[in-house]
């Protein structure tokens, strides 16, 4: 089938185009509000600044896709391989897409919030300025992803994962990402404001300039982690291990420090409270 053949079936009411073969097919600007793609081949297709509104693509292959500026709300794209697809701006509220596959995939300035992206595999893939607000991210690959200043304030989390991924500038406020491995990763200039690190792996993370207010960092591991100029107002750093980690130019002076190690820390200009209450750690000898 080709476009104008799928365009005309669509216009005399037909909804159903499960399995279709639209290989590299021309639908950009077209509206197929509804429509059911379940199963099409749909790979190197050009969908830009069309309309999907509540259409089901799930198992749909979709590699290499145009999708610039698709709008797409209320989408089912289960299982649907996006691998490599462009979907720069595309606007998809609500899309569900558990399972589906986005490596590599473009998806700077795209609207996700409150989309289903359970064990999506964001591996690779350019999110700079997604918004993830919301979203159920349980089980997400974001492994060498770049979400240079995305937003997640709201997002479920449990069981991602994040080995190289770039969280700069991130608005990650109140996330729950206690427990989770984040060595490595870069959160320098960050907003996390309210989040919750308690026990979480933070060897060697990049967290220059992190906005860190009320953050819960109980019992995490920051070992070579890089906190030069954060800011940690009332920050609970309770039993956090900071050997070996640069606190160059940090003010401590509100935080709760009781039971931390800083052993072979960089401490320049660093500032502790002066509140025994607040104020027991372990210092290099």
């Amino acid at each position: 089938m080709n476009a104008s053949d799928l365009l005309k079936l669509y216009a005399e009411g037909n909804r159903d185009f499960s399995g279709v073969d639209l290989n590299g097919a021309d639908l950009s600007g077209v509206s197929l509000i509804g429509v059911n793609l379940r199963e099409a081949n749909l790979i190197g297709v050009n969908f830009s600044r069309a309309t999907l509104t509540n259409s089901d693509l799930s198992h749909a292959q979709l590699n290499w896709a145009n999708m610039n500026f698709v709008k797409m709300s209320s989408a089912k794209l289960v299982d649907a391989d996006l691998t490599k697809a462009n979907l720069l701006g595309a606007l998809m509220l609500k899309c569900k897409l558990p399972g589906a596959r986005l490596s590599g995939a473009n998806l700077r300035d795209v609207n996700l919030r409150g989309a289903n992206l359970r064990e999506v595999n964001f591996s690779s893939a350019f999110l700079q300025r997604i918004n993830l607000r919301e979203a159920n991210l349980s089980g997400v690959n974001f492994n060498w992803a770049n979400l240079d200043e995305a937003r997640l304030s709201g997002a479920k989390l449990y069981g991602a994962s994040f080995y190289g991924a770039n969280f700069s500038r991130t608005f990650l406020r109140d996330l729950d990402l206690s427990g989770a491995d984040l060595q490595g990763v870069n959160f320098s200039e960050a907003r996390m404001g309210g989040a919750n690190l308690e026990g979480a792996n933070l060897v060697a993370a990049d967290l220059r300039e992190a906005h860190l207010r009320l953050v819960n960092l109980k019992g995490a591991d920051l070992t070579g982690a890089n906190l030069s100029k954060a800011y940690l107002d009332q920050t609970n750093m309770t039993w956090i291990n900071l050997t070996k980690a640069d606190l160059t130019d940090v003010d401590l002076s509100k935080a709760t420090i009781k039971g931390a190690t800083f052993n072979g820390a960089e401490l320049t200009n660093t500032i502790f409270p002066s509140d025994g209450e607040n104020f027991e750690v372990k210092k290099a000898s």
